[in-house]
This record gives C-alpha cells, sequence and structure tokens, in this order.
C-alpha cells in the first residue's frame, strides 16, 4: 500500500487530524501488544465511514474495522493496509421504553449500565464482557450463560464497499455459537437495537456486581489479554482442557497461560504478539496430543510474522 496516496485520498474526504500512520496496534487492543498498521482512520460518523470505506474500495486496499480491539491480535510484523477505528460519533446509547438502541462503538459495559439504570433486565451476564457493540454482534459475544443474540433484537449495517446501508434482524444474523453471518459478508454493524424486559433497578444492579465480582476473583482482569482465547469445543470446556494438559502457568517470552484461568493466555508484561501466538500453538498441540481436540482461537489474529 502506498501510504502517502492512501492518506492523500482519505484527506479528500476526512480531516487528517483523524488519520494515524504507523500506528502501534498495541495501544489499540486489549492485550498490549503487536505491531503497527501502516494507516489507522477514525471516521466519527456514518457518512464519513462510508467515505472512507468507498476510497478504500476503489483503491484495492485491504482493511478491517476495529470497535473496542478486545479481541484482536495484531502480529509484529504489522497491518499492510488500514485500519478503521469507529470513532466518538458511534457510542451513543438512547433508552425509550423497553428498547435501547445504541452505536456500535459503544462499549458493553456501558450499554448494560444504561439498561440497568433504566430499570431493564436481560445484559446483566453481558456486562462484564470488555467490548464494543459491533464487535459483540459481530462474535455473538455471551457469558454466564447469556448471549447477544438473546436480547438483540436488529442492526443497521453498511457493506463492506461503503456503498449499501440495510437493517437485519436476529433471523437474518446466523447467530451461533460465537458466530454471525457478519462473518462471511463483511458487513458492518453501525447500530443495534435491543428488546429487554422491565426488572428491579436494586436486583438488576445487585446481579451485575455479583457477576464483576465472580470475574474478578476467577479470571485475570489484572493482565492484558483478549478473554477468553480458545472457543468452546462442543462437549468440552477450553479452559478445563488446557488446565488437565498440565499448561497452566506455562509461558513463552511475557506471554502466559493465566495461573487463575486456564482458558486466559495473558501479558504478564512486554509480551510480543509472537510470544502469544507460540504459546497458542503450544497449548494446541498439547491439548491435541492429550485429548484429540484442536482448540481453535476466538481471538482473530491478522497482519503479518
Amino acid at each position: 500500500m502506498d501510504k502517502m496516496k492512501m492518506k492523500k485520498r482519505l484527506t479528500e474526504k476526512i480531516s487528517g487530524s483523524l488519520m494515524q500512520e504507523d500506528a502501534p496496534m498495541a495501544k489499540f487492543t486489549s492485550f498490549r501488544a503487536g505491531g503497527c498498521a501502516d494507516l489507522l482512520v477514525q471516521p466519527q460518523n456514518i457518512k464519513e465511514l462510508q467515505d472512507v470505506l468507498q476510497v478504500l474500495q476503489e483503491e484495492g486496499c485491504p482493511h478491517m474495522v476495529l470497535g473496542n480491539g478486545s479481541n484482536v491480535l495484531v502480529k509484529d510484523g504489522g497491518y499492510r493496509g488500514v485500519i478503521v477505528k469507529l470513532g466518538s460519533g458511534f457510542d451513543h446509547v438512547t433508552v425509550e421504553g423497553n428498547v435501547i438502541r445504541c452505536g456500535s462503538g459503544a462499549l458493553l459495559s456501558a450499554v448494560a449500565k444504561a439498561a440497568a439504570d433504566a430499570g431493564l433486565t436481560g445484559m446483566e451476564c453481558l456486562s462484564g464482557i470488555p467490548g464494543s457493540i459491533g464487535g459483540a454482534v459481530f462474535m455473538n459475544a455471551g457469558a454466564y450463560g447469556g448471549e447477544i443474540k438473546d436480547v438483540l433484537r436488529k442492526v443497521s449495517v453498511i457493506s463492506q464497499d461503503g456503498a449499501h446501508l440495510s437493517e437485519l434482524d436476529t433471523g437474518s444474523l446466523d447467530l451461533g455459537y460465537r458466530h454471525s453471518i457478519l462473518q462471511q459478508t463483511g458487513d458492518i454493524v453501525l447500530e443495534a437495537e435491543f428488546m429487554l424486559q422491565p426488572g428491579n433497578e436494586t436486583e438488576i444492579k445487585e446481579k451485575m456486581a455479583e457477576l464483576k465480582a465472580r470475574r474478578n476473583e476467577k479470571q485475570p482482569v489484572n493482565y492484558p489479554s483478549a478473554g477468553s482465547f480458545f472457543k468452546r469445543p462442543e462437549g468440552y470446556f477450553a479452559g478445563k482442557l488446557v488446565q488437565d494438559a498440565d499448561l497452566k502457568g506455562v509461558s513463552v517470552g511475557g506471554a502466559e497461560v493465566s495461573q487463575l484461568h486456564s482458558g486466559f493466555l495473558i501479558n504478564k508484561g512486554g509480551a510480543t504478539a509472537t510470544d502469544i501466538i507460540q504459546l497458542m500453538r503450544i497449548v494446541q498441540a498439547a491439548v491435541m496430543e492429550r485429548f484429540g481436540v484442536m482448540l481453535e482461537p476466538e481471538v482473530r489474529i491478522i497482519g503479518e510474522e
């Protein structure tokens, strides 16, 4: 990618102050590791996003849309293309009756808090997931027995080339375990609408506090990570397989299998993306050899070695 040419073309559409060359992706992802993206662009509204996507399409430029970066790892060689990080114009959250509408850049925790403040129940189990709404829909995020699909009513999306806006209901999204149709289509979530139920505000907040305490007790929240690193294999729990393979505490460089929760790979300090990926492969090989199960990463790994 010709960075100068791309930056010049994009500057015709949005302010140059919203762009960053050689953007360190460790700063924009929860693992706090990884290389640089050639260019990072932060459109602040749907029109700017549409313009950016259309330029990228015309130029045939590799790109990826990033929300909170809580489920992404960029390899140390960096990303040869443009990272489109949704700006503050995508953070809005509004409550009308039992319905919450929010931008795809809003944090799941913020939306869950807004629901609790309005006395609406249904998002308590999702309140501790450290991702954006867009990423949560893309992955059908879930925790403690609940998933986004349980409360999601519909989303508005934009096509990868910026040319088409449309609405999709939950049936059209093909939501399954850590899966949505967006992973195939490349459509980008702009807004989401949730249907919740009236509840007791005090009880809702107590439930959220209880789940937060449980999360803090059992998960390594004090270290950078991407949450549960591996998908749950059918019939198993990934963390249990890793623990039973005697991998708890195993490390490569600054990356470690958490001693608190074996399903987490954490950055104990100074970990590179290569450390994390090598540790992932060690875990995969050991679990495969011991139990005949191939663990698949839940984390999206992009970029070059």
